[in-house]
């Protein structure tokens, strides 16, 4: 009988026969098979693959989450450097200590506790918070940590928070919860009470150099320099390693004496702590300020490897590349701030530079405008605006910003083209001509006060709604000089300086009354005290100009080198001190003060180009001279200044004909400028033309201005008059 093996094939039965079977199928099959087999063996390697190399990843997290062993000792000795780094003022090794003491007792709650305080030192609020955090899930007793709180809640912009969380610090912690609650007073903008809280806490610990150093910063805010000046200089007695008050003391020192004599309190800063960011960031600033822009580069890579992505570090950076005409640059290194310098007035001005020349003139329009909000008596804001606004289309506009600068009587030329150009725009033909013809005038009035728009009714109300407020009552008495009521404005002004005599602006507000009196030595004198305070670009232009116009120019000009041995980058004064090295022959050293503002400003200034062709013709360079002068002429054809300098230039080139052409038209724009009238006498002189000689030497001498009275004698003898 058939079993049933042999009648139903399957895969365990043999076949003894032969069976004839094509081979590519035969093959196909067992390709599958190996593919199959070799699927198997792959994913099987990958598999223990994936497992050893998540085993290596827990294993390493596992060393680097833990500390090989829990080492109490080691943390003890960490922390205990930490705290000694921090008292010596080294913040940045004070933290790296701490650190290491957490990594060897992860669970010590006063190891966090300390870092805590190591990053509110550094201005980090939300690391301290984090640290805190972490200190009480180890077991530190919150209530320590109140002062630390605050202080944390204050740094990351919550003035209120921090001040209630301040009132609930333990009695042995009170100084620094109370410098913490003035602080944030003073964030809220209670500067008067922020004061009186720490005046309160130093009278009970005058010891205490943080203290001073907060008060001294307070006082810098509310325009107290001289008292800053006196609480920066009591923190750094009491404590050297002070690097807050240090760096304060810079900040002071800047204002005070200059950007040279500031770089050093700087340096002693950062001798401390090598990376202590705020140090660094106004190091850098000041370095910038010098002209050591190498040095200034190098500071702020520094203060981004203190605190990476450092906005105010990129702004700098930015600063830097603008100033080398890399805008393209300076707008990558701006965008890296992410708004966050966007409320400093430098950033806005930046900003805005950096829109306008790139056509984005709407978008320059809202950030000068933000800049003349905060600083309406900003003459270069207001300037840029008028002309964004200008170029916007907004010739209305235009006027009504420029209006206040345009009225002054030392208004400067390109402020008066923009202003006719405006009127143009708008229509008004005759207004643009007279504002161009100011813009071509070669002399200026003496600077004045600003004005102001407001009447005098709105501005005594608000003086009397606010009578301890300085900016209210210079802006009152402002307006009584506008009015014509000198006399009182002058009473004001002596009440505000004796008010507030650490506030260089109530000093500077006698002077500029005086100055409308015509009493320009008094002016002087309050300026002095202005300067004593705060020697910036503003008080130096006024303290020269009431000494010149006292008939003290050696005085005016020992404070003018003065301001340039501590600013020597500072346009203005450098201007000025060129002007005067022209006017007393001192051709060489204008010629070298002059081309390095050329290699700053370009060659598109005509008033420069002007004194350059003066300065070189003066040094025997004729056609050098002559040069810059067609250059200055081309660019400003109607300015009786280039229009002078141009002839001159011809003249001592021995080509009279054209010189007196051009020194004609000089006079005929601006006939009562001595100097032209000057320049043109030698030429007829020259030419034989005696009576025309003598009648423009005769008219230089009728302006008790005119210096060069010997030289002018000696040409009205020679020609018998």
């Amino acid at each position: 009988m058939t079993s049933m093996l042999e009648r139903s094939p399957s895969a365990f039965s043999v076949r003894t026969e032969p069976v004839e079977a094509p081979a590519l199928p035969e093959t196909r099959d067992r390709g599958r098979r190996r593919r199959r087999s070799g699927r198997a063996r792959r994913w099987g390697v990958f598999l223990a693959a994936c497992g050893a190399a998540l085993l290596c990843v827990l294993l390493f997290a596992f060393v680097v989450t833990r500390p090989a062993r829990i080492d109490p000792a080691s943390a003890r000795v960490e922390l205990g450097e930490s705290l000694g780094l921090l008292k010596l003022g080294n913040i940045s090794a004070a933290r790296l200590h701490a650190q290491a003491a957490i990594k060897a007792d992860p669970d010590w709650g006063l190891a966090h506790a300390v870092l805590a305080r190591v990053f509110l030192a550094l201005g980090d609020g939300v690391a301290a918070e984090g640290e805190l955090a972490r200190a009480r899930a180890a077991g530190f007793d919150g209530e320590r940590a109140h002062q630390l709180y605050a202080h944390a809640w204050l740094l990351q912009g919550d003035p209120k928070r921090a001040l209630a969380e301040a009132g609930k610090a333990q009695p042995r912690y009170a100084g620094y919860a109370a410098r913490v609650a003035a602080r944030a007073l003073a964030a809220q903008g209670d500067l008067p009470g922020a004061q009186r809280m720490l005046a309160a806490v130093l009278a009970t610990t005058p010891g205490d150099s943080a203290g001073w150093s907060d008060l001294g910063r307070i006082r810098y805010a509310s325009g107290d320099l001289a008292g800053a000046i006196d609480a920066a200089t009591r923190a750094i007695a009491l404590d050297r390693n002070n690097i807050e008050a240090l760096t304060l003391r810079g900040e002071l020192v800047r204002g005070q004496y200059g950007l040279v004599a500031a770089l050093p309190w700087f340096e002693e800063a950062l001798k401390r702590d090598a990376y202590f960011h705020p140090a660094l960031i106004e190091y850098a600033g000041t370095l910038g300020d010098v002209g050591r822009y190498g040095d200034m580069l190098l500071a702020t890579r520094k203060a981004l490897a203190a605190q990476p992505g450092s906005p105010q570090a990129y702004y700098l950076q930015a600063v830097l590349a603008a100033r080398a005409g890399n805008f393209d640059l300076a707008r990558t290194l701006m965008d890296r701030t992410a708004g966050k310098v966007s409320g400093m007035p430098g950033a806005l001005l930046l900003g805005g530079t950096l829109s306008y020349q790139a056509g984005a003139y709407e978008q320059a329009i809202e950030q000068f405008r933000q800049l003349v909000g905060r600083q309406p008596m900003n003459i270069t804001a207001r300037r840029l605006l008028g002309a964004a606004l200008l170029r916007s289309g907004d010739a209305k506009g235009a006027l009504d910003m420029l209006r206040p600068v345009a009225l002054r009587g030392d208004a400067d030329s390109y402020t008066l083209s923009l202003v006719a150009r405006a009127f143009e725009r708008t229509g008004e033909r005759d207004w643009s001509g007279r504002f161009l013809d100011r813009a071509a005038w070669p002399s200026r009035e003496g600077s004045s006060p600003f004005g102001t728009d407001d009447s005098l009714p709105i501005l005594t109300v608000a003086a009397n709604e606010e009578p301890d407020d300085p900016v209210r009552r210079v802006s009152y008495l402002r307006g009584l000089i506008d009015s014509g009521d000198a006399g009182d404005a002058l009473v004001q002004a002596h009440a505000l300086a004796r008010d507030n005599p650490g506030a260089p602006a109530a000093h500077l507000a006698v002077g500029d009354t005086l100055m409308v009196l015509g009493r320009y030595g008094d002016a002087a004198t309050a300026y002095a005290r202005a300067a004593d305070i705060h020697f910036d670009e503003p008080t130096m232009l006024r303290a020269v100009d009431a000494l010149d116009h006292a008939g003290r120019r050696p005085d005016a000009a020992n404070v003018l080198a003065l301001f340039l041995s501590q600013n020597p980058q500072n346009v203005a004064g450098l201007r000025l001190a060129a002007h005067w090295q022209i006017a007393a022959g001192e051709w060489d050293t204008a010629i070298e003060t002059l081309e390095g503002l050329r290699q700053r400003i370009g060659n598109r200034d005509a008033a420069l180009l002007a004194e350059l062709a003066y300065a070189y013709v003066g040094a025997d360079d004729t056609e050098t001279g002559l040069v810059y002068a067609k250059a200055a002429y081309a660019l400003a054809p109607m300015n009786p200044a280039t229009t002078d300098a141009y002839g001159w230039a011809l003249y001592q080139s021995g080509r009279n004909g054209g010189a007196v052409q051009l020194l004609e038209k000089a006079v005929s724009i601006a006939p009562g400028h001595a100097v032209l009238r000057w320049h043109l006498g030698q030429v007829y002189a020259d030419l034989g033309r005696k009576a025309e000689a003598v009648a423009e030497v005769k008219a230089a001498l009728g302006d008790s201005s005119f210096q060069d009275r010997d030289a002018a004698q000696a040409v009205l003898k020679t020609l018998g008059s």
